[in-house]
């Protein structure tokens, strides 16, 4: 079984969402995707504007130990400080993941 945390994130007040979409995707993205022993991440972006977040990005890991030694490196510290100096709010949810597929018939 892996890990999976979502990161729920509020762009900064003055932050356009176009501006926070392509600073999540073409600057935000390259850093993350480094983040050692990282398994899989999507980003999520809302939809809606002005909503209680702008989106939230799912990162996997083969355990939470995996995905808290790799914010406490110094890429990770870089990949957190980065995120933090874009967003207003910033919530980590650890979760069980339970994939459900439809019946077929």
């Amino acid at each position: 079984m892996s890990f999976k945390a979502i990161i729920l994130l509020k762009r900064r007040e003055g932050l356009s969402k176009e501006e926070f979409t392509q600073w999540w995707l073409e600057r935000h993205r390259p850093l993350a995707r480094r983040l050692k022993g990282l398994r899989r991440m999507t980003i999520n972006i809302s939809r809606d504007d002005g909503g209680l977040y702008d989106g939230a990005s799912e990162l996997w890991f083969d355990s939470e130990a995996d995905f808290l030694a790799a914010y406490a490196e110094p890429h990770g510290q870089t990949v957190a400080a980065d995120s933090l100096s874009m967003v207003s709010r910033r919530d980590r949810l650890f979760v069980v993941e339970t994939d459900v597929t439809p019946e077929q018939g």
